[in-house]
């Protein structure tokens, strides 16, 4: 769905892309949205987020050579918002229902994306 409409992307690291992977193939194979299944995927979410955030909001920063101080002041409001983003996803997740839960992993597997192979390959 998002192929098909204008969006913007945030790079992570093929690590955490694995990970994601397997956390979505695992979850969906309980397809129980029990305690193990909210904890987990909460993890992974907060993760994703924290990459998103420092993606959008420091990396602009660090391409401008922003000061330390100024980027002192971003890492804090960033920190700031990661732990209301994450006290919120949690909540939410808490009262995930099994449908719910597929429908999130859905969504996980449609943001993730291998990285293009170079182009004139």
């Amino acid at each position: 769905m998002l192929k098909q409409q204008s969006h913007i992307v945030a790079p992570i690291d093929d690590e955490l892309r694995t990970r994601a992977i397997y956390t979505v193939q695992e979850l969906r194979e309980r397809g129980k949205a029990d305690k193990v299944a909210i904890e987990k995927l909460s993890d992974l979410i907060a993760e994703l987020t924290d990459g998103g955030l420092d993606f959008f909001f420091m990396e602009p920063l660090r391409r401008l050579r922003a000061s330390n101080m100024l980027m002192g002041m971003a890492r804090m409001g960033i920190s700031s918002m990661h732990k209301g983003a994450k006290m919120v996803v949690h909540k939410v997740l808490k009262k995930l229902d099994d449908k719910s839960l597929i429908s999130i992993l859905d969504f996980i597997e449609e943001i993730i994306h291998e990285p293009e192979p170079p182009q004139g390959t």
